[in-house]
């Protein structure tokens, strides 16, 4: 019984210590190790001096980012002002969909992109049935011509990230007090300047949040540009997965904390903003929406509104395109109809050789290890929101910055690290070489790369329970982790699962690291396989495997929308 008591007094601090021996053996570590292979300040000077690099790929990577910004703002802010402005059928349907890009994996974009715009794709298929083709509208230049370009790269990212800054900004669309500008105009403003004057300031920060955020992952983005621009367009990321092919460790592990340093920077300028910005208070009053469809438009309405349905013409190519090609592609072949290309998968499934790419060990690795990356991510996610929570000051800040650490360290780092350390082995005294490899070395990685989502969803919730509450278990003799077990987890239930639903799906999706770490191995998953049949050109079984991926995805997505769980921004 004393040993139960102790342990019930001290077992949040255990669980902390063993969070924080879990982030040090496969995230700390790994990530210690790519610094040490770096080369050091020498091996940063020859990079800095080398014009290729520079200009080329690390330019390149920035100068692609910030198009990819451009073009994800652009797209997202007319979005948010629909979602914030007009009332219809489906809105708050439409307005969770924006969740998409944190459970859609990037290779499934890739294969969208190539089975609408591609010379098979459905877009030159539906122009067919006019009698046009896409090339004649290009001017006689191949079909092909509409992707593996920087155009594509930056649409497919836009694709991905413009929803993020819809989200972004129409949350703070919505927080706007709409008695403000009610009293410009009353002043003698106009819409224009009242606008300008009232409404921008306030959403500016969260433009420059979504824009912020969009910056980190496009600069990161690896399968998008790697399958849409290879190396003839490659960003730092694609280099060193090229680097890492030829085992030039040494040079992958200096580009990579270059990489690393400039995100983290970039993350730590979003955190310090976002905790500005926390503060501000939700709107008495937000504006009206409006109707979609008027009884009686002025003519000012009805053209807002036919910009309105050129908008969403934009938005059904640009997103329902790809998505309804992916399964459209799957199941159409030269003569129409055909399942070929998943009998094709089940052939591949029960014929294939040992060293080819097998469907049903993607689909079993995939569950398999979304299922430990949830039992191992979902705990840690929720200590470390805990943890913050209760440090309210400049130590849960600290906390925060560092679990929030491995969202500002590229897969592809991750996995380097991995690879080289706890894959390759790691010699201890006395006991000799420990090795963790395979399975074991991929579900680690994925735990890191989804623990912060489960910290993102957790921790505002917690942030809002009452503390007299908690104060109260307290003084009747629960203990701080009898507290949080049954008072405070029941309370924010809705958090904990929507984490563990998105830590499930980040699993099922992850690429960069996997990619790395099942190179020679049968722990492959979904999104390696999809890139292994894309890589061979074959797109039908492409979309096949990718089609399947895009049920398992959809199927975490519904978990995370009906359950209420949430992305938060601060």
């Amino acid at each position: 019984m004393a040993l139960r008591r102790w342990l019930d007094r001290h077992a949040l601090a255990l669980l902390a210590a063993a969070t924080s021996a879990v982030l040090a053996v496969v995230f700390y570590y790994p990530v210690a190790i790519v610094f040490a292979e770096s080369g050091g300040l020498s091996a940063f000077a020859d990079v800095l001096s080398d014009e290729f690099l520079v200009r080329e790929i690390l330019g390149f990577t920035a100068y692609q980012a910030a198009l990819s910004t451009l073009a994800s703002v652009a797209l997202g802010l007319p979005g948010a002002y629909v979602l914030s402005r007009y009332e219809f059928p489906g809105r708050q349907t439409l307005r969770s969909l924006t969740i998409l890009p944190f459970v859609m994996p990037s290779i499934l974009v890739v294969i969208g992109f190539v089975a609408f715009f591609g010379e098979q794709g459905l877009l030159n298929d539906l122009l067919g049935l006019v009698g046009l083709s896409v090339g004649e509208l290009l001017g006689g230049l191949p079909v092909d011509s509409l992707l593996y370009n920087l155009p594509a790269i930056i649409v497919a990212h836009a694709f991905y990230n413009a929803p993020l800054v819809a989200r972004v900004t129409n949350a703070a669309w919505e927080s706007v007090d709409a008695r403000e500008v009610e009293t410009a105009r009353s002043l003698g403003a106009g819409r224009f300047r009242a606008f300008v004057d009232v409404l921008a300031p306030q959403l500016l920060p969260a433009v420059l949040t979504g824009a912020l955020l969009t910056f980190i992952f496009t600069f990161m983005s690896f399968p998008i540009v790697l399958e849409l621009g290879g190396i003839g367009y490659a960003t730092v990321e694609v280099w060193i997965y090229g680097l890492v092919r030829d085992l030039d460790y040494s040079a992958a592990a200096t580009l990579a904390v270059m990489e690393t340093a400039l995100s983290l920077a970039l993350t730590y300028a979003y955190l310090r903003y976002e905790a500005r910005q926390a503060s501000a208070s939700r709107a008495a009053r937000p504006p009206a929406r409006k109707r979609l469809l008027p009884d009686d438009p002025s003519p000012r309405a009805a053209l807002e509104r036919v910009g309105v349905g050129a908008y969403g013409l934009v938005v059904v190519v640009v997103f329902g395109g790809p998505i309804v090609s992916t399964v459209l592609e799957s199941v159409t072949g030269p003569n129409g109809f055909t399942l070929r290309y998943y009998e094709f998968l089940v052939q591949r499934q029960t014929t294939g050789a040992s060293f080819q790419t097998k469907p049903g060990v993607a689909v079993w690795n995939s569950l398999a290890f979304g299922v430990g990356t949830l039992l191992a991510a979902v705990p840690m996610g929720v200590v470390v929101a805990a943890l913050a929570n209760r440090a309210r000051s400049r130590w849960g800040r600290a906390v925060e910055a560092l679990a929030m650490a491995p969202f500002a360290v590229s897969g592809v780092m991750v996995g380097l690290g991995m690879l080289r350390g706890l894959v390759f082995g790691v010699p201890l005294p006395v006991v000799g070489r420990v090795q963790v490899d395979g399975a074991l070395a991929i579900v680690a990685a994925h735990a890191v790369a989804a623990y912060p989502f489960v910290v993102r969803s957790v921790g505002p919730m917690l942030g809002n329970v009452d503390r007299r509450t908690v104060e109260s278990a307290r003084a009747l003799g629960a203990t701080r982790f009898r507290a949080l077990l049954d008072v405070e987890l029941p309370l924010v239930a809705a958090g904990v699962v929507a984490g563990a639903a998105f830590a499930f799906a980040i699993s099922i999706g992850e690429f960069d690291s996997t990619v790395i770490l099942a190179t020679g191995s049968s722990s492959y998953t979904m999104p390696v396989a999809v890139e292994r049949y894309l890589g061979n050109r074959t797109l039908g079984p492409a979309t096949a495997m990718g089609s399947v991926l895009l049920v398992v995805t959809a199927a975490s997505f519904v978990v995370v929308d009906r359950l209420g769980g949430r992305w938060e921004y601060g």
